[in-house]
């Protein structure tokens, strides 16, 4: 009775298997390039491992005893197991598997989501079986999320003083000042210094981009964290605040908006593609975020 199989036993089941195929001992002499006497030690040696006689040779012929028939279906379905575990574990061994969490800042321009799509389509071209989470959020909770881990990689505009953080330059995106529709601003073509500083504008939370905001107006009533928040202040008619032009670009086509001395107001905001640099990435992280550095790499 076989206790553990060994390779020794695969392949004496693998003997018996061929001998039956092949309907005996001489004609599987071919097939296996053994001689008869040593096909036949081999079977009586899988017979003495399993205590039970397999077939029979006589001047009736070859033939298979009742338990051999039974084994025989079960060494087939044995080796049916082994060959669909190789091809399983060598398709593992290429394959990218896991889980990939990226952040995005919201409002960003939509050649920007054009270009994580096009590194989505690149990444499911490969072989792979990975679960991608995309979330929108302020820089400053990507911050968080990636100090906690809890985000692989993000894109957005960083303070890039985290120590903890690689960062990879992506694209830019130009801010103005705008204000709106009832705003003294509005139908004013050059304002003056002193009408600008009378201005109640919209306070940013976030220090390192105000810092480079030209206008630092000091009347501010109103503070918002996201851009739409910044938006409905400006268009009350009572504020001025910084927003993407490609975010304000319909309404000011509209007549809605309005830049304040565009160019000497605006800056550029440069975005980065972030990640944690104790935390490493596996062979899905990696491939990912090579694919969004080749998207982005036109930009």
């Amino acid at each position: 009775m076989l206790g553990q199989l060994h390779d020794v036993d695969l392949q004496l089941l693998r003997l018996f298997v061929s001998v039956v195929e092949c309907g005996g001992f001489s004609a599987a002499q071919g097939e296996l390039g053994l001689s008869q006497s040593s096909i036949s030690q081999q079977m009586a040696k899988l017979e003495t491992r399993l205590g039970y006689r397999l077939c029979s040779r006589g001047k009736g012929g070859f033939s298979v005893t009742p338990k051999g028939e039974q084994l025989l279906i079960a060494a087939r379905t044995l080796f049916e197991s082994i060959e669909t575990f190789r091809h399983q574990s060598n398709g593992v061994a290429g394959r990218l598997i896991g889980e990939v969490r990226l952040g995005i800042s919201e409002a960003v321009d939509q050649s920007v989501l054009q270009r994580v799509a096009e590194a989505i389509r690149r990444f499911r071209e490969r072989d792979e079986s990975v679960r991608i989470e995309v979330i929108s959020a302020m820089p400053g909770e990507m911050e968080r999320l990636l100090l906690r881990q809890r985000l692989d990689l993000a894109i957005g505009y960083f303070s890039q003083v985290q120590s903890a953080f690689d960062y990879h330059e992506l694209f830019s995106e130009t801010q103005h000042l705008y204000c709106a529709a009832g705003h003294p601003l509005f139908t004013d073509d050059a304002p003056s210094d002193a009408a600008l500083a009378a201005c109640d504008r919209v306070d940013h939370p976030y220090r390192f981009l105000r810092s480079d905001e030209p206008f630092q107006g000091k009347v501010c009533s109103a503070r918002s964290e996201q851009v739409e928040g910044t938006l409905a202040f400006i268009l009350s008619g009572k504020h001025v605040g910084y927003l993407p032009d490609h975010y304000a670009r319909g309404l000011q086509d509209k007549g809605l908006l309005r830049p304040v001395r565009e160019g000497e107001l605006s800056f550029d905001v440069a975005f980065h593609l972030a990640r944690h640099r104790a935390q490493v990435p596996g062979d899905a992280q990696k491939a990912f975020e090579e694919d969004l550095l080749a998207a982005f790499n036109p930009l």
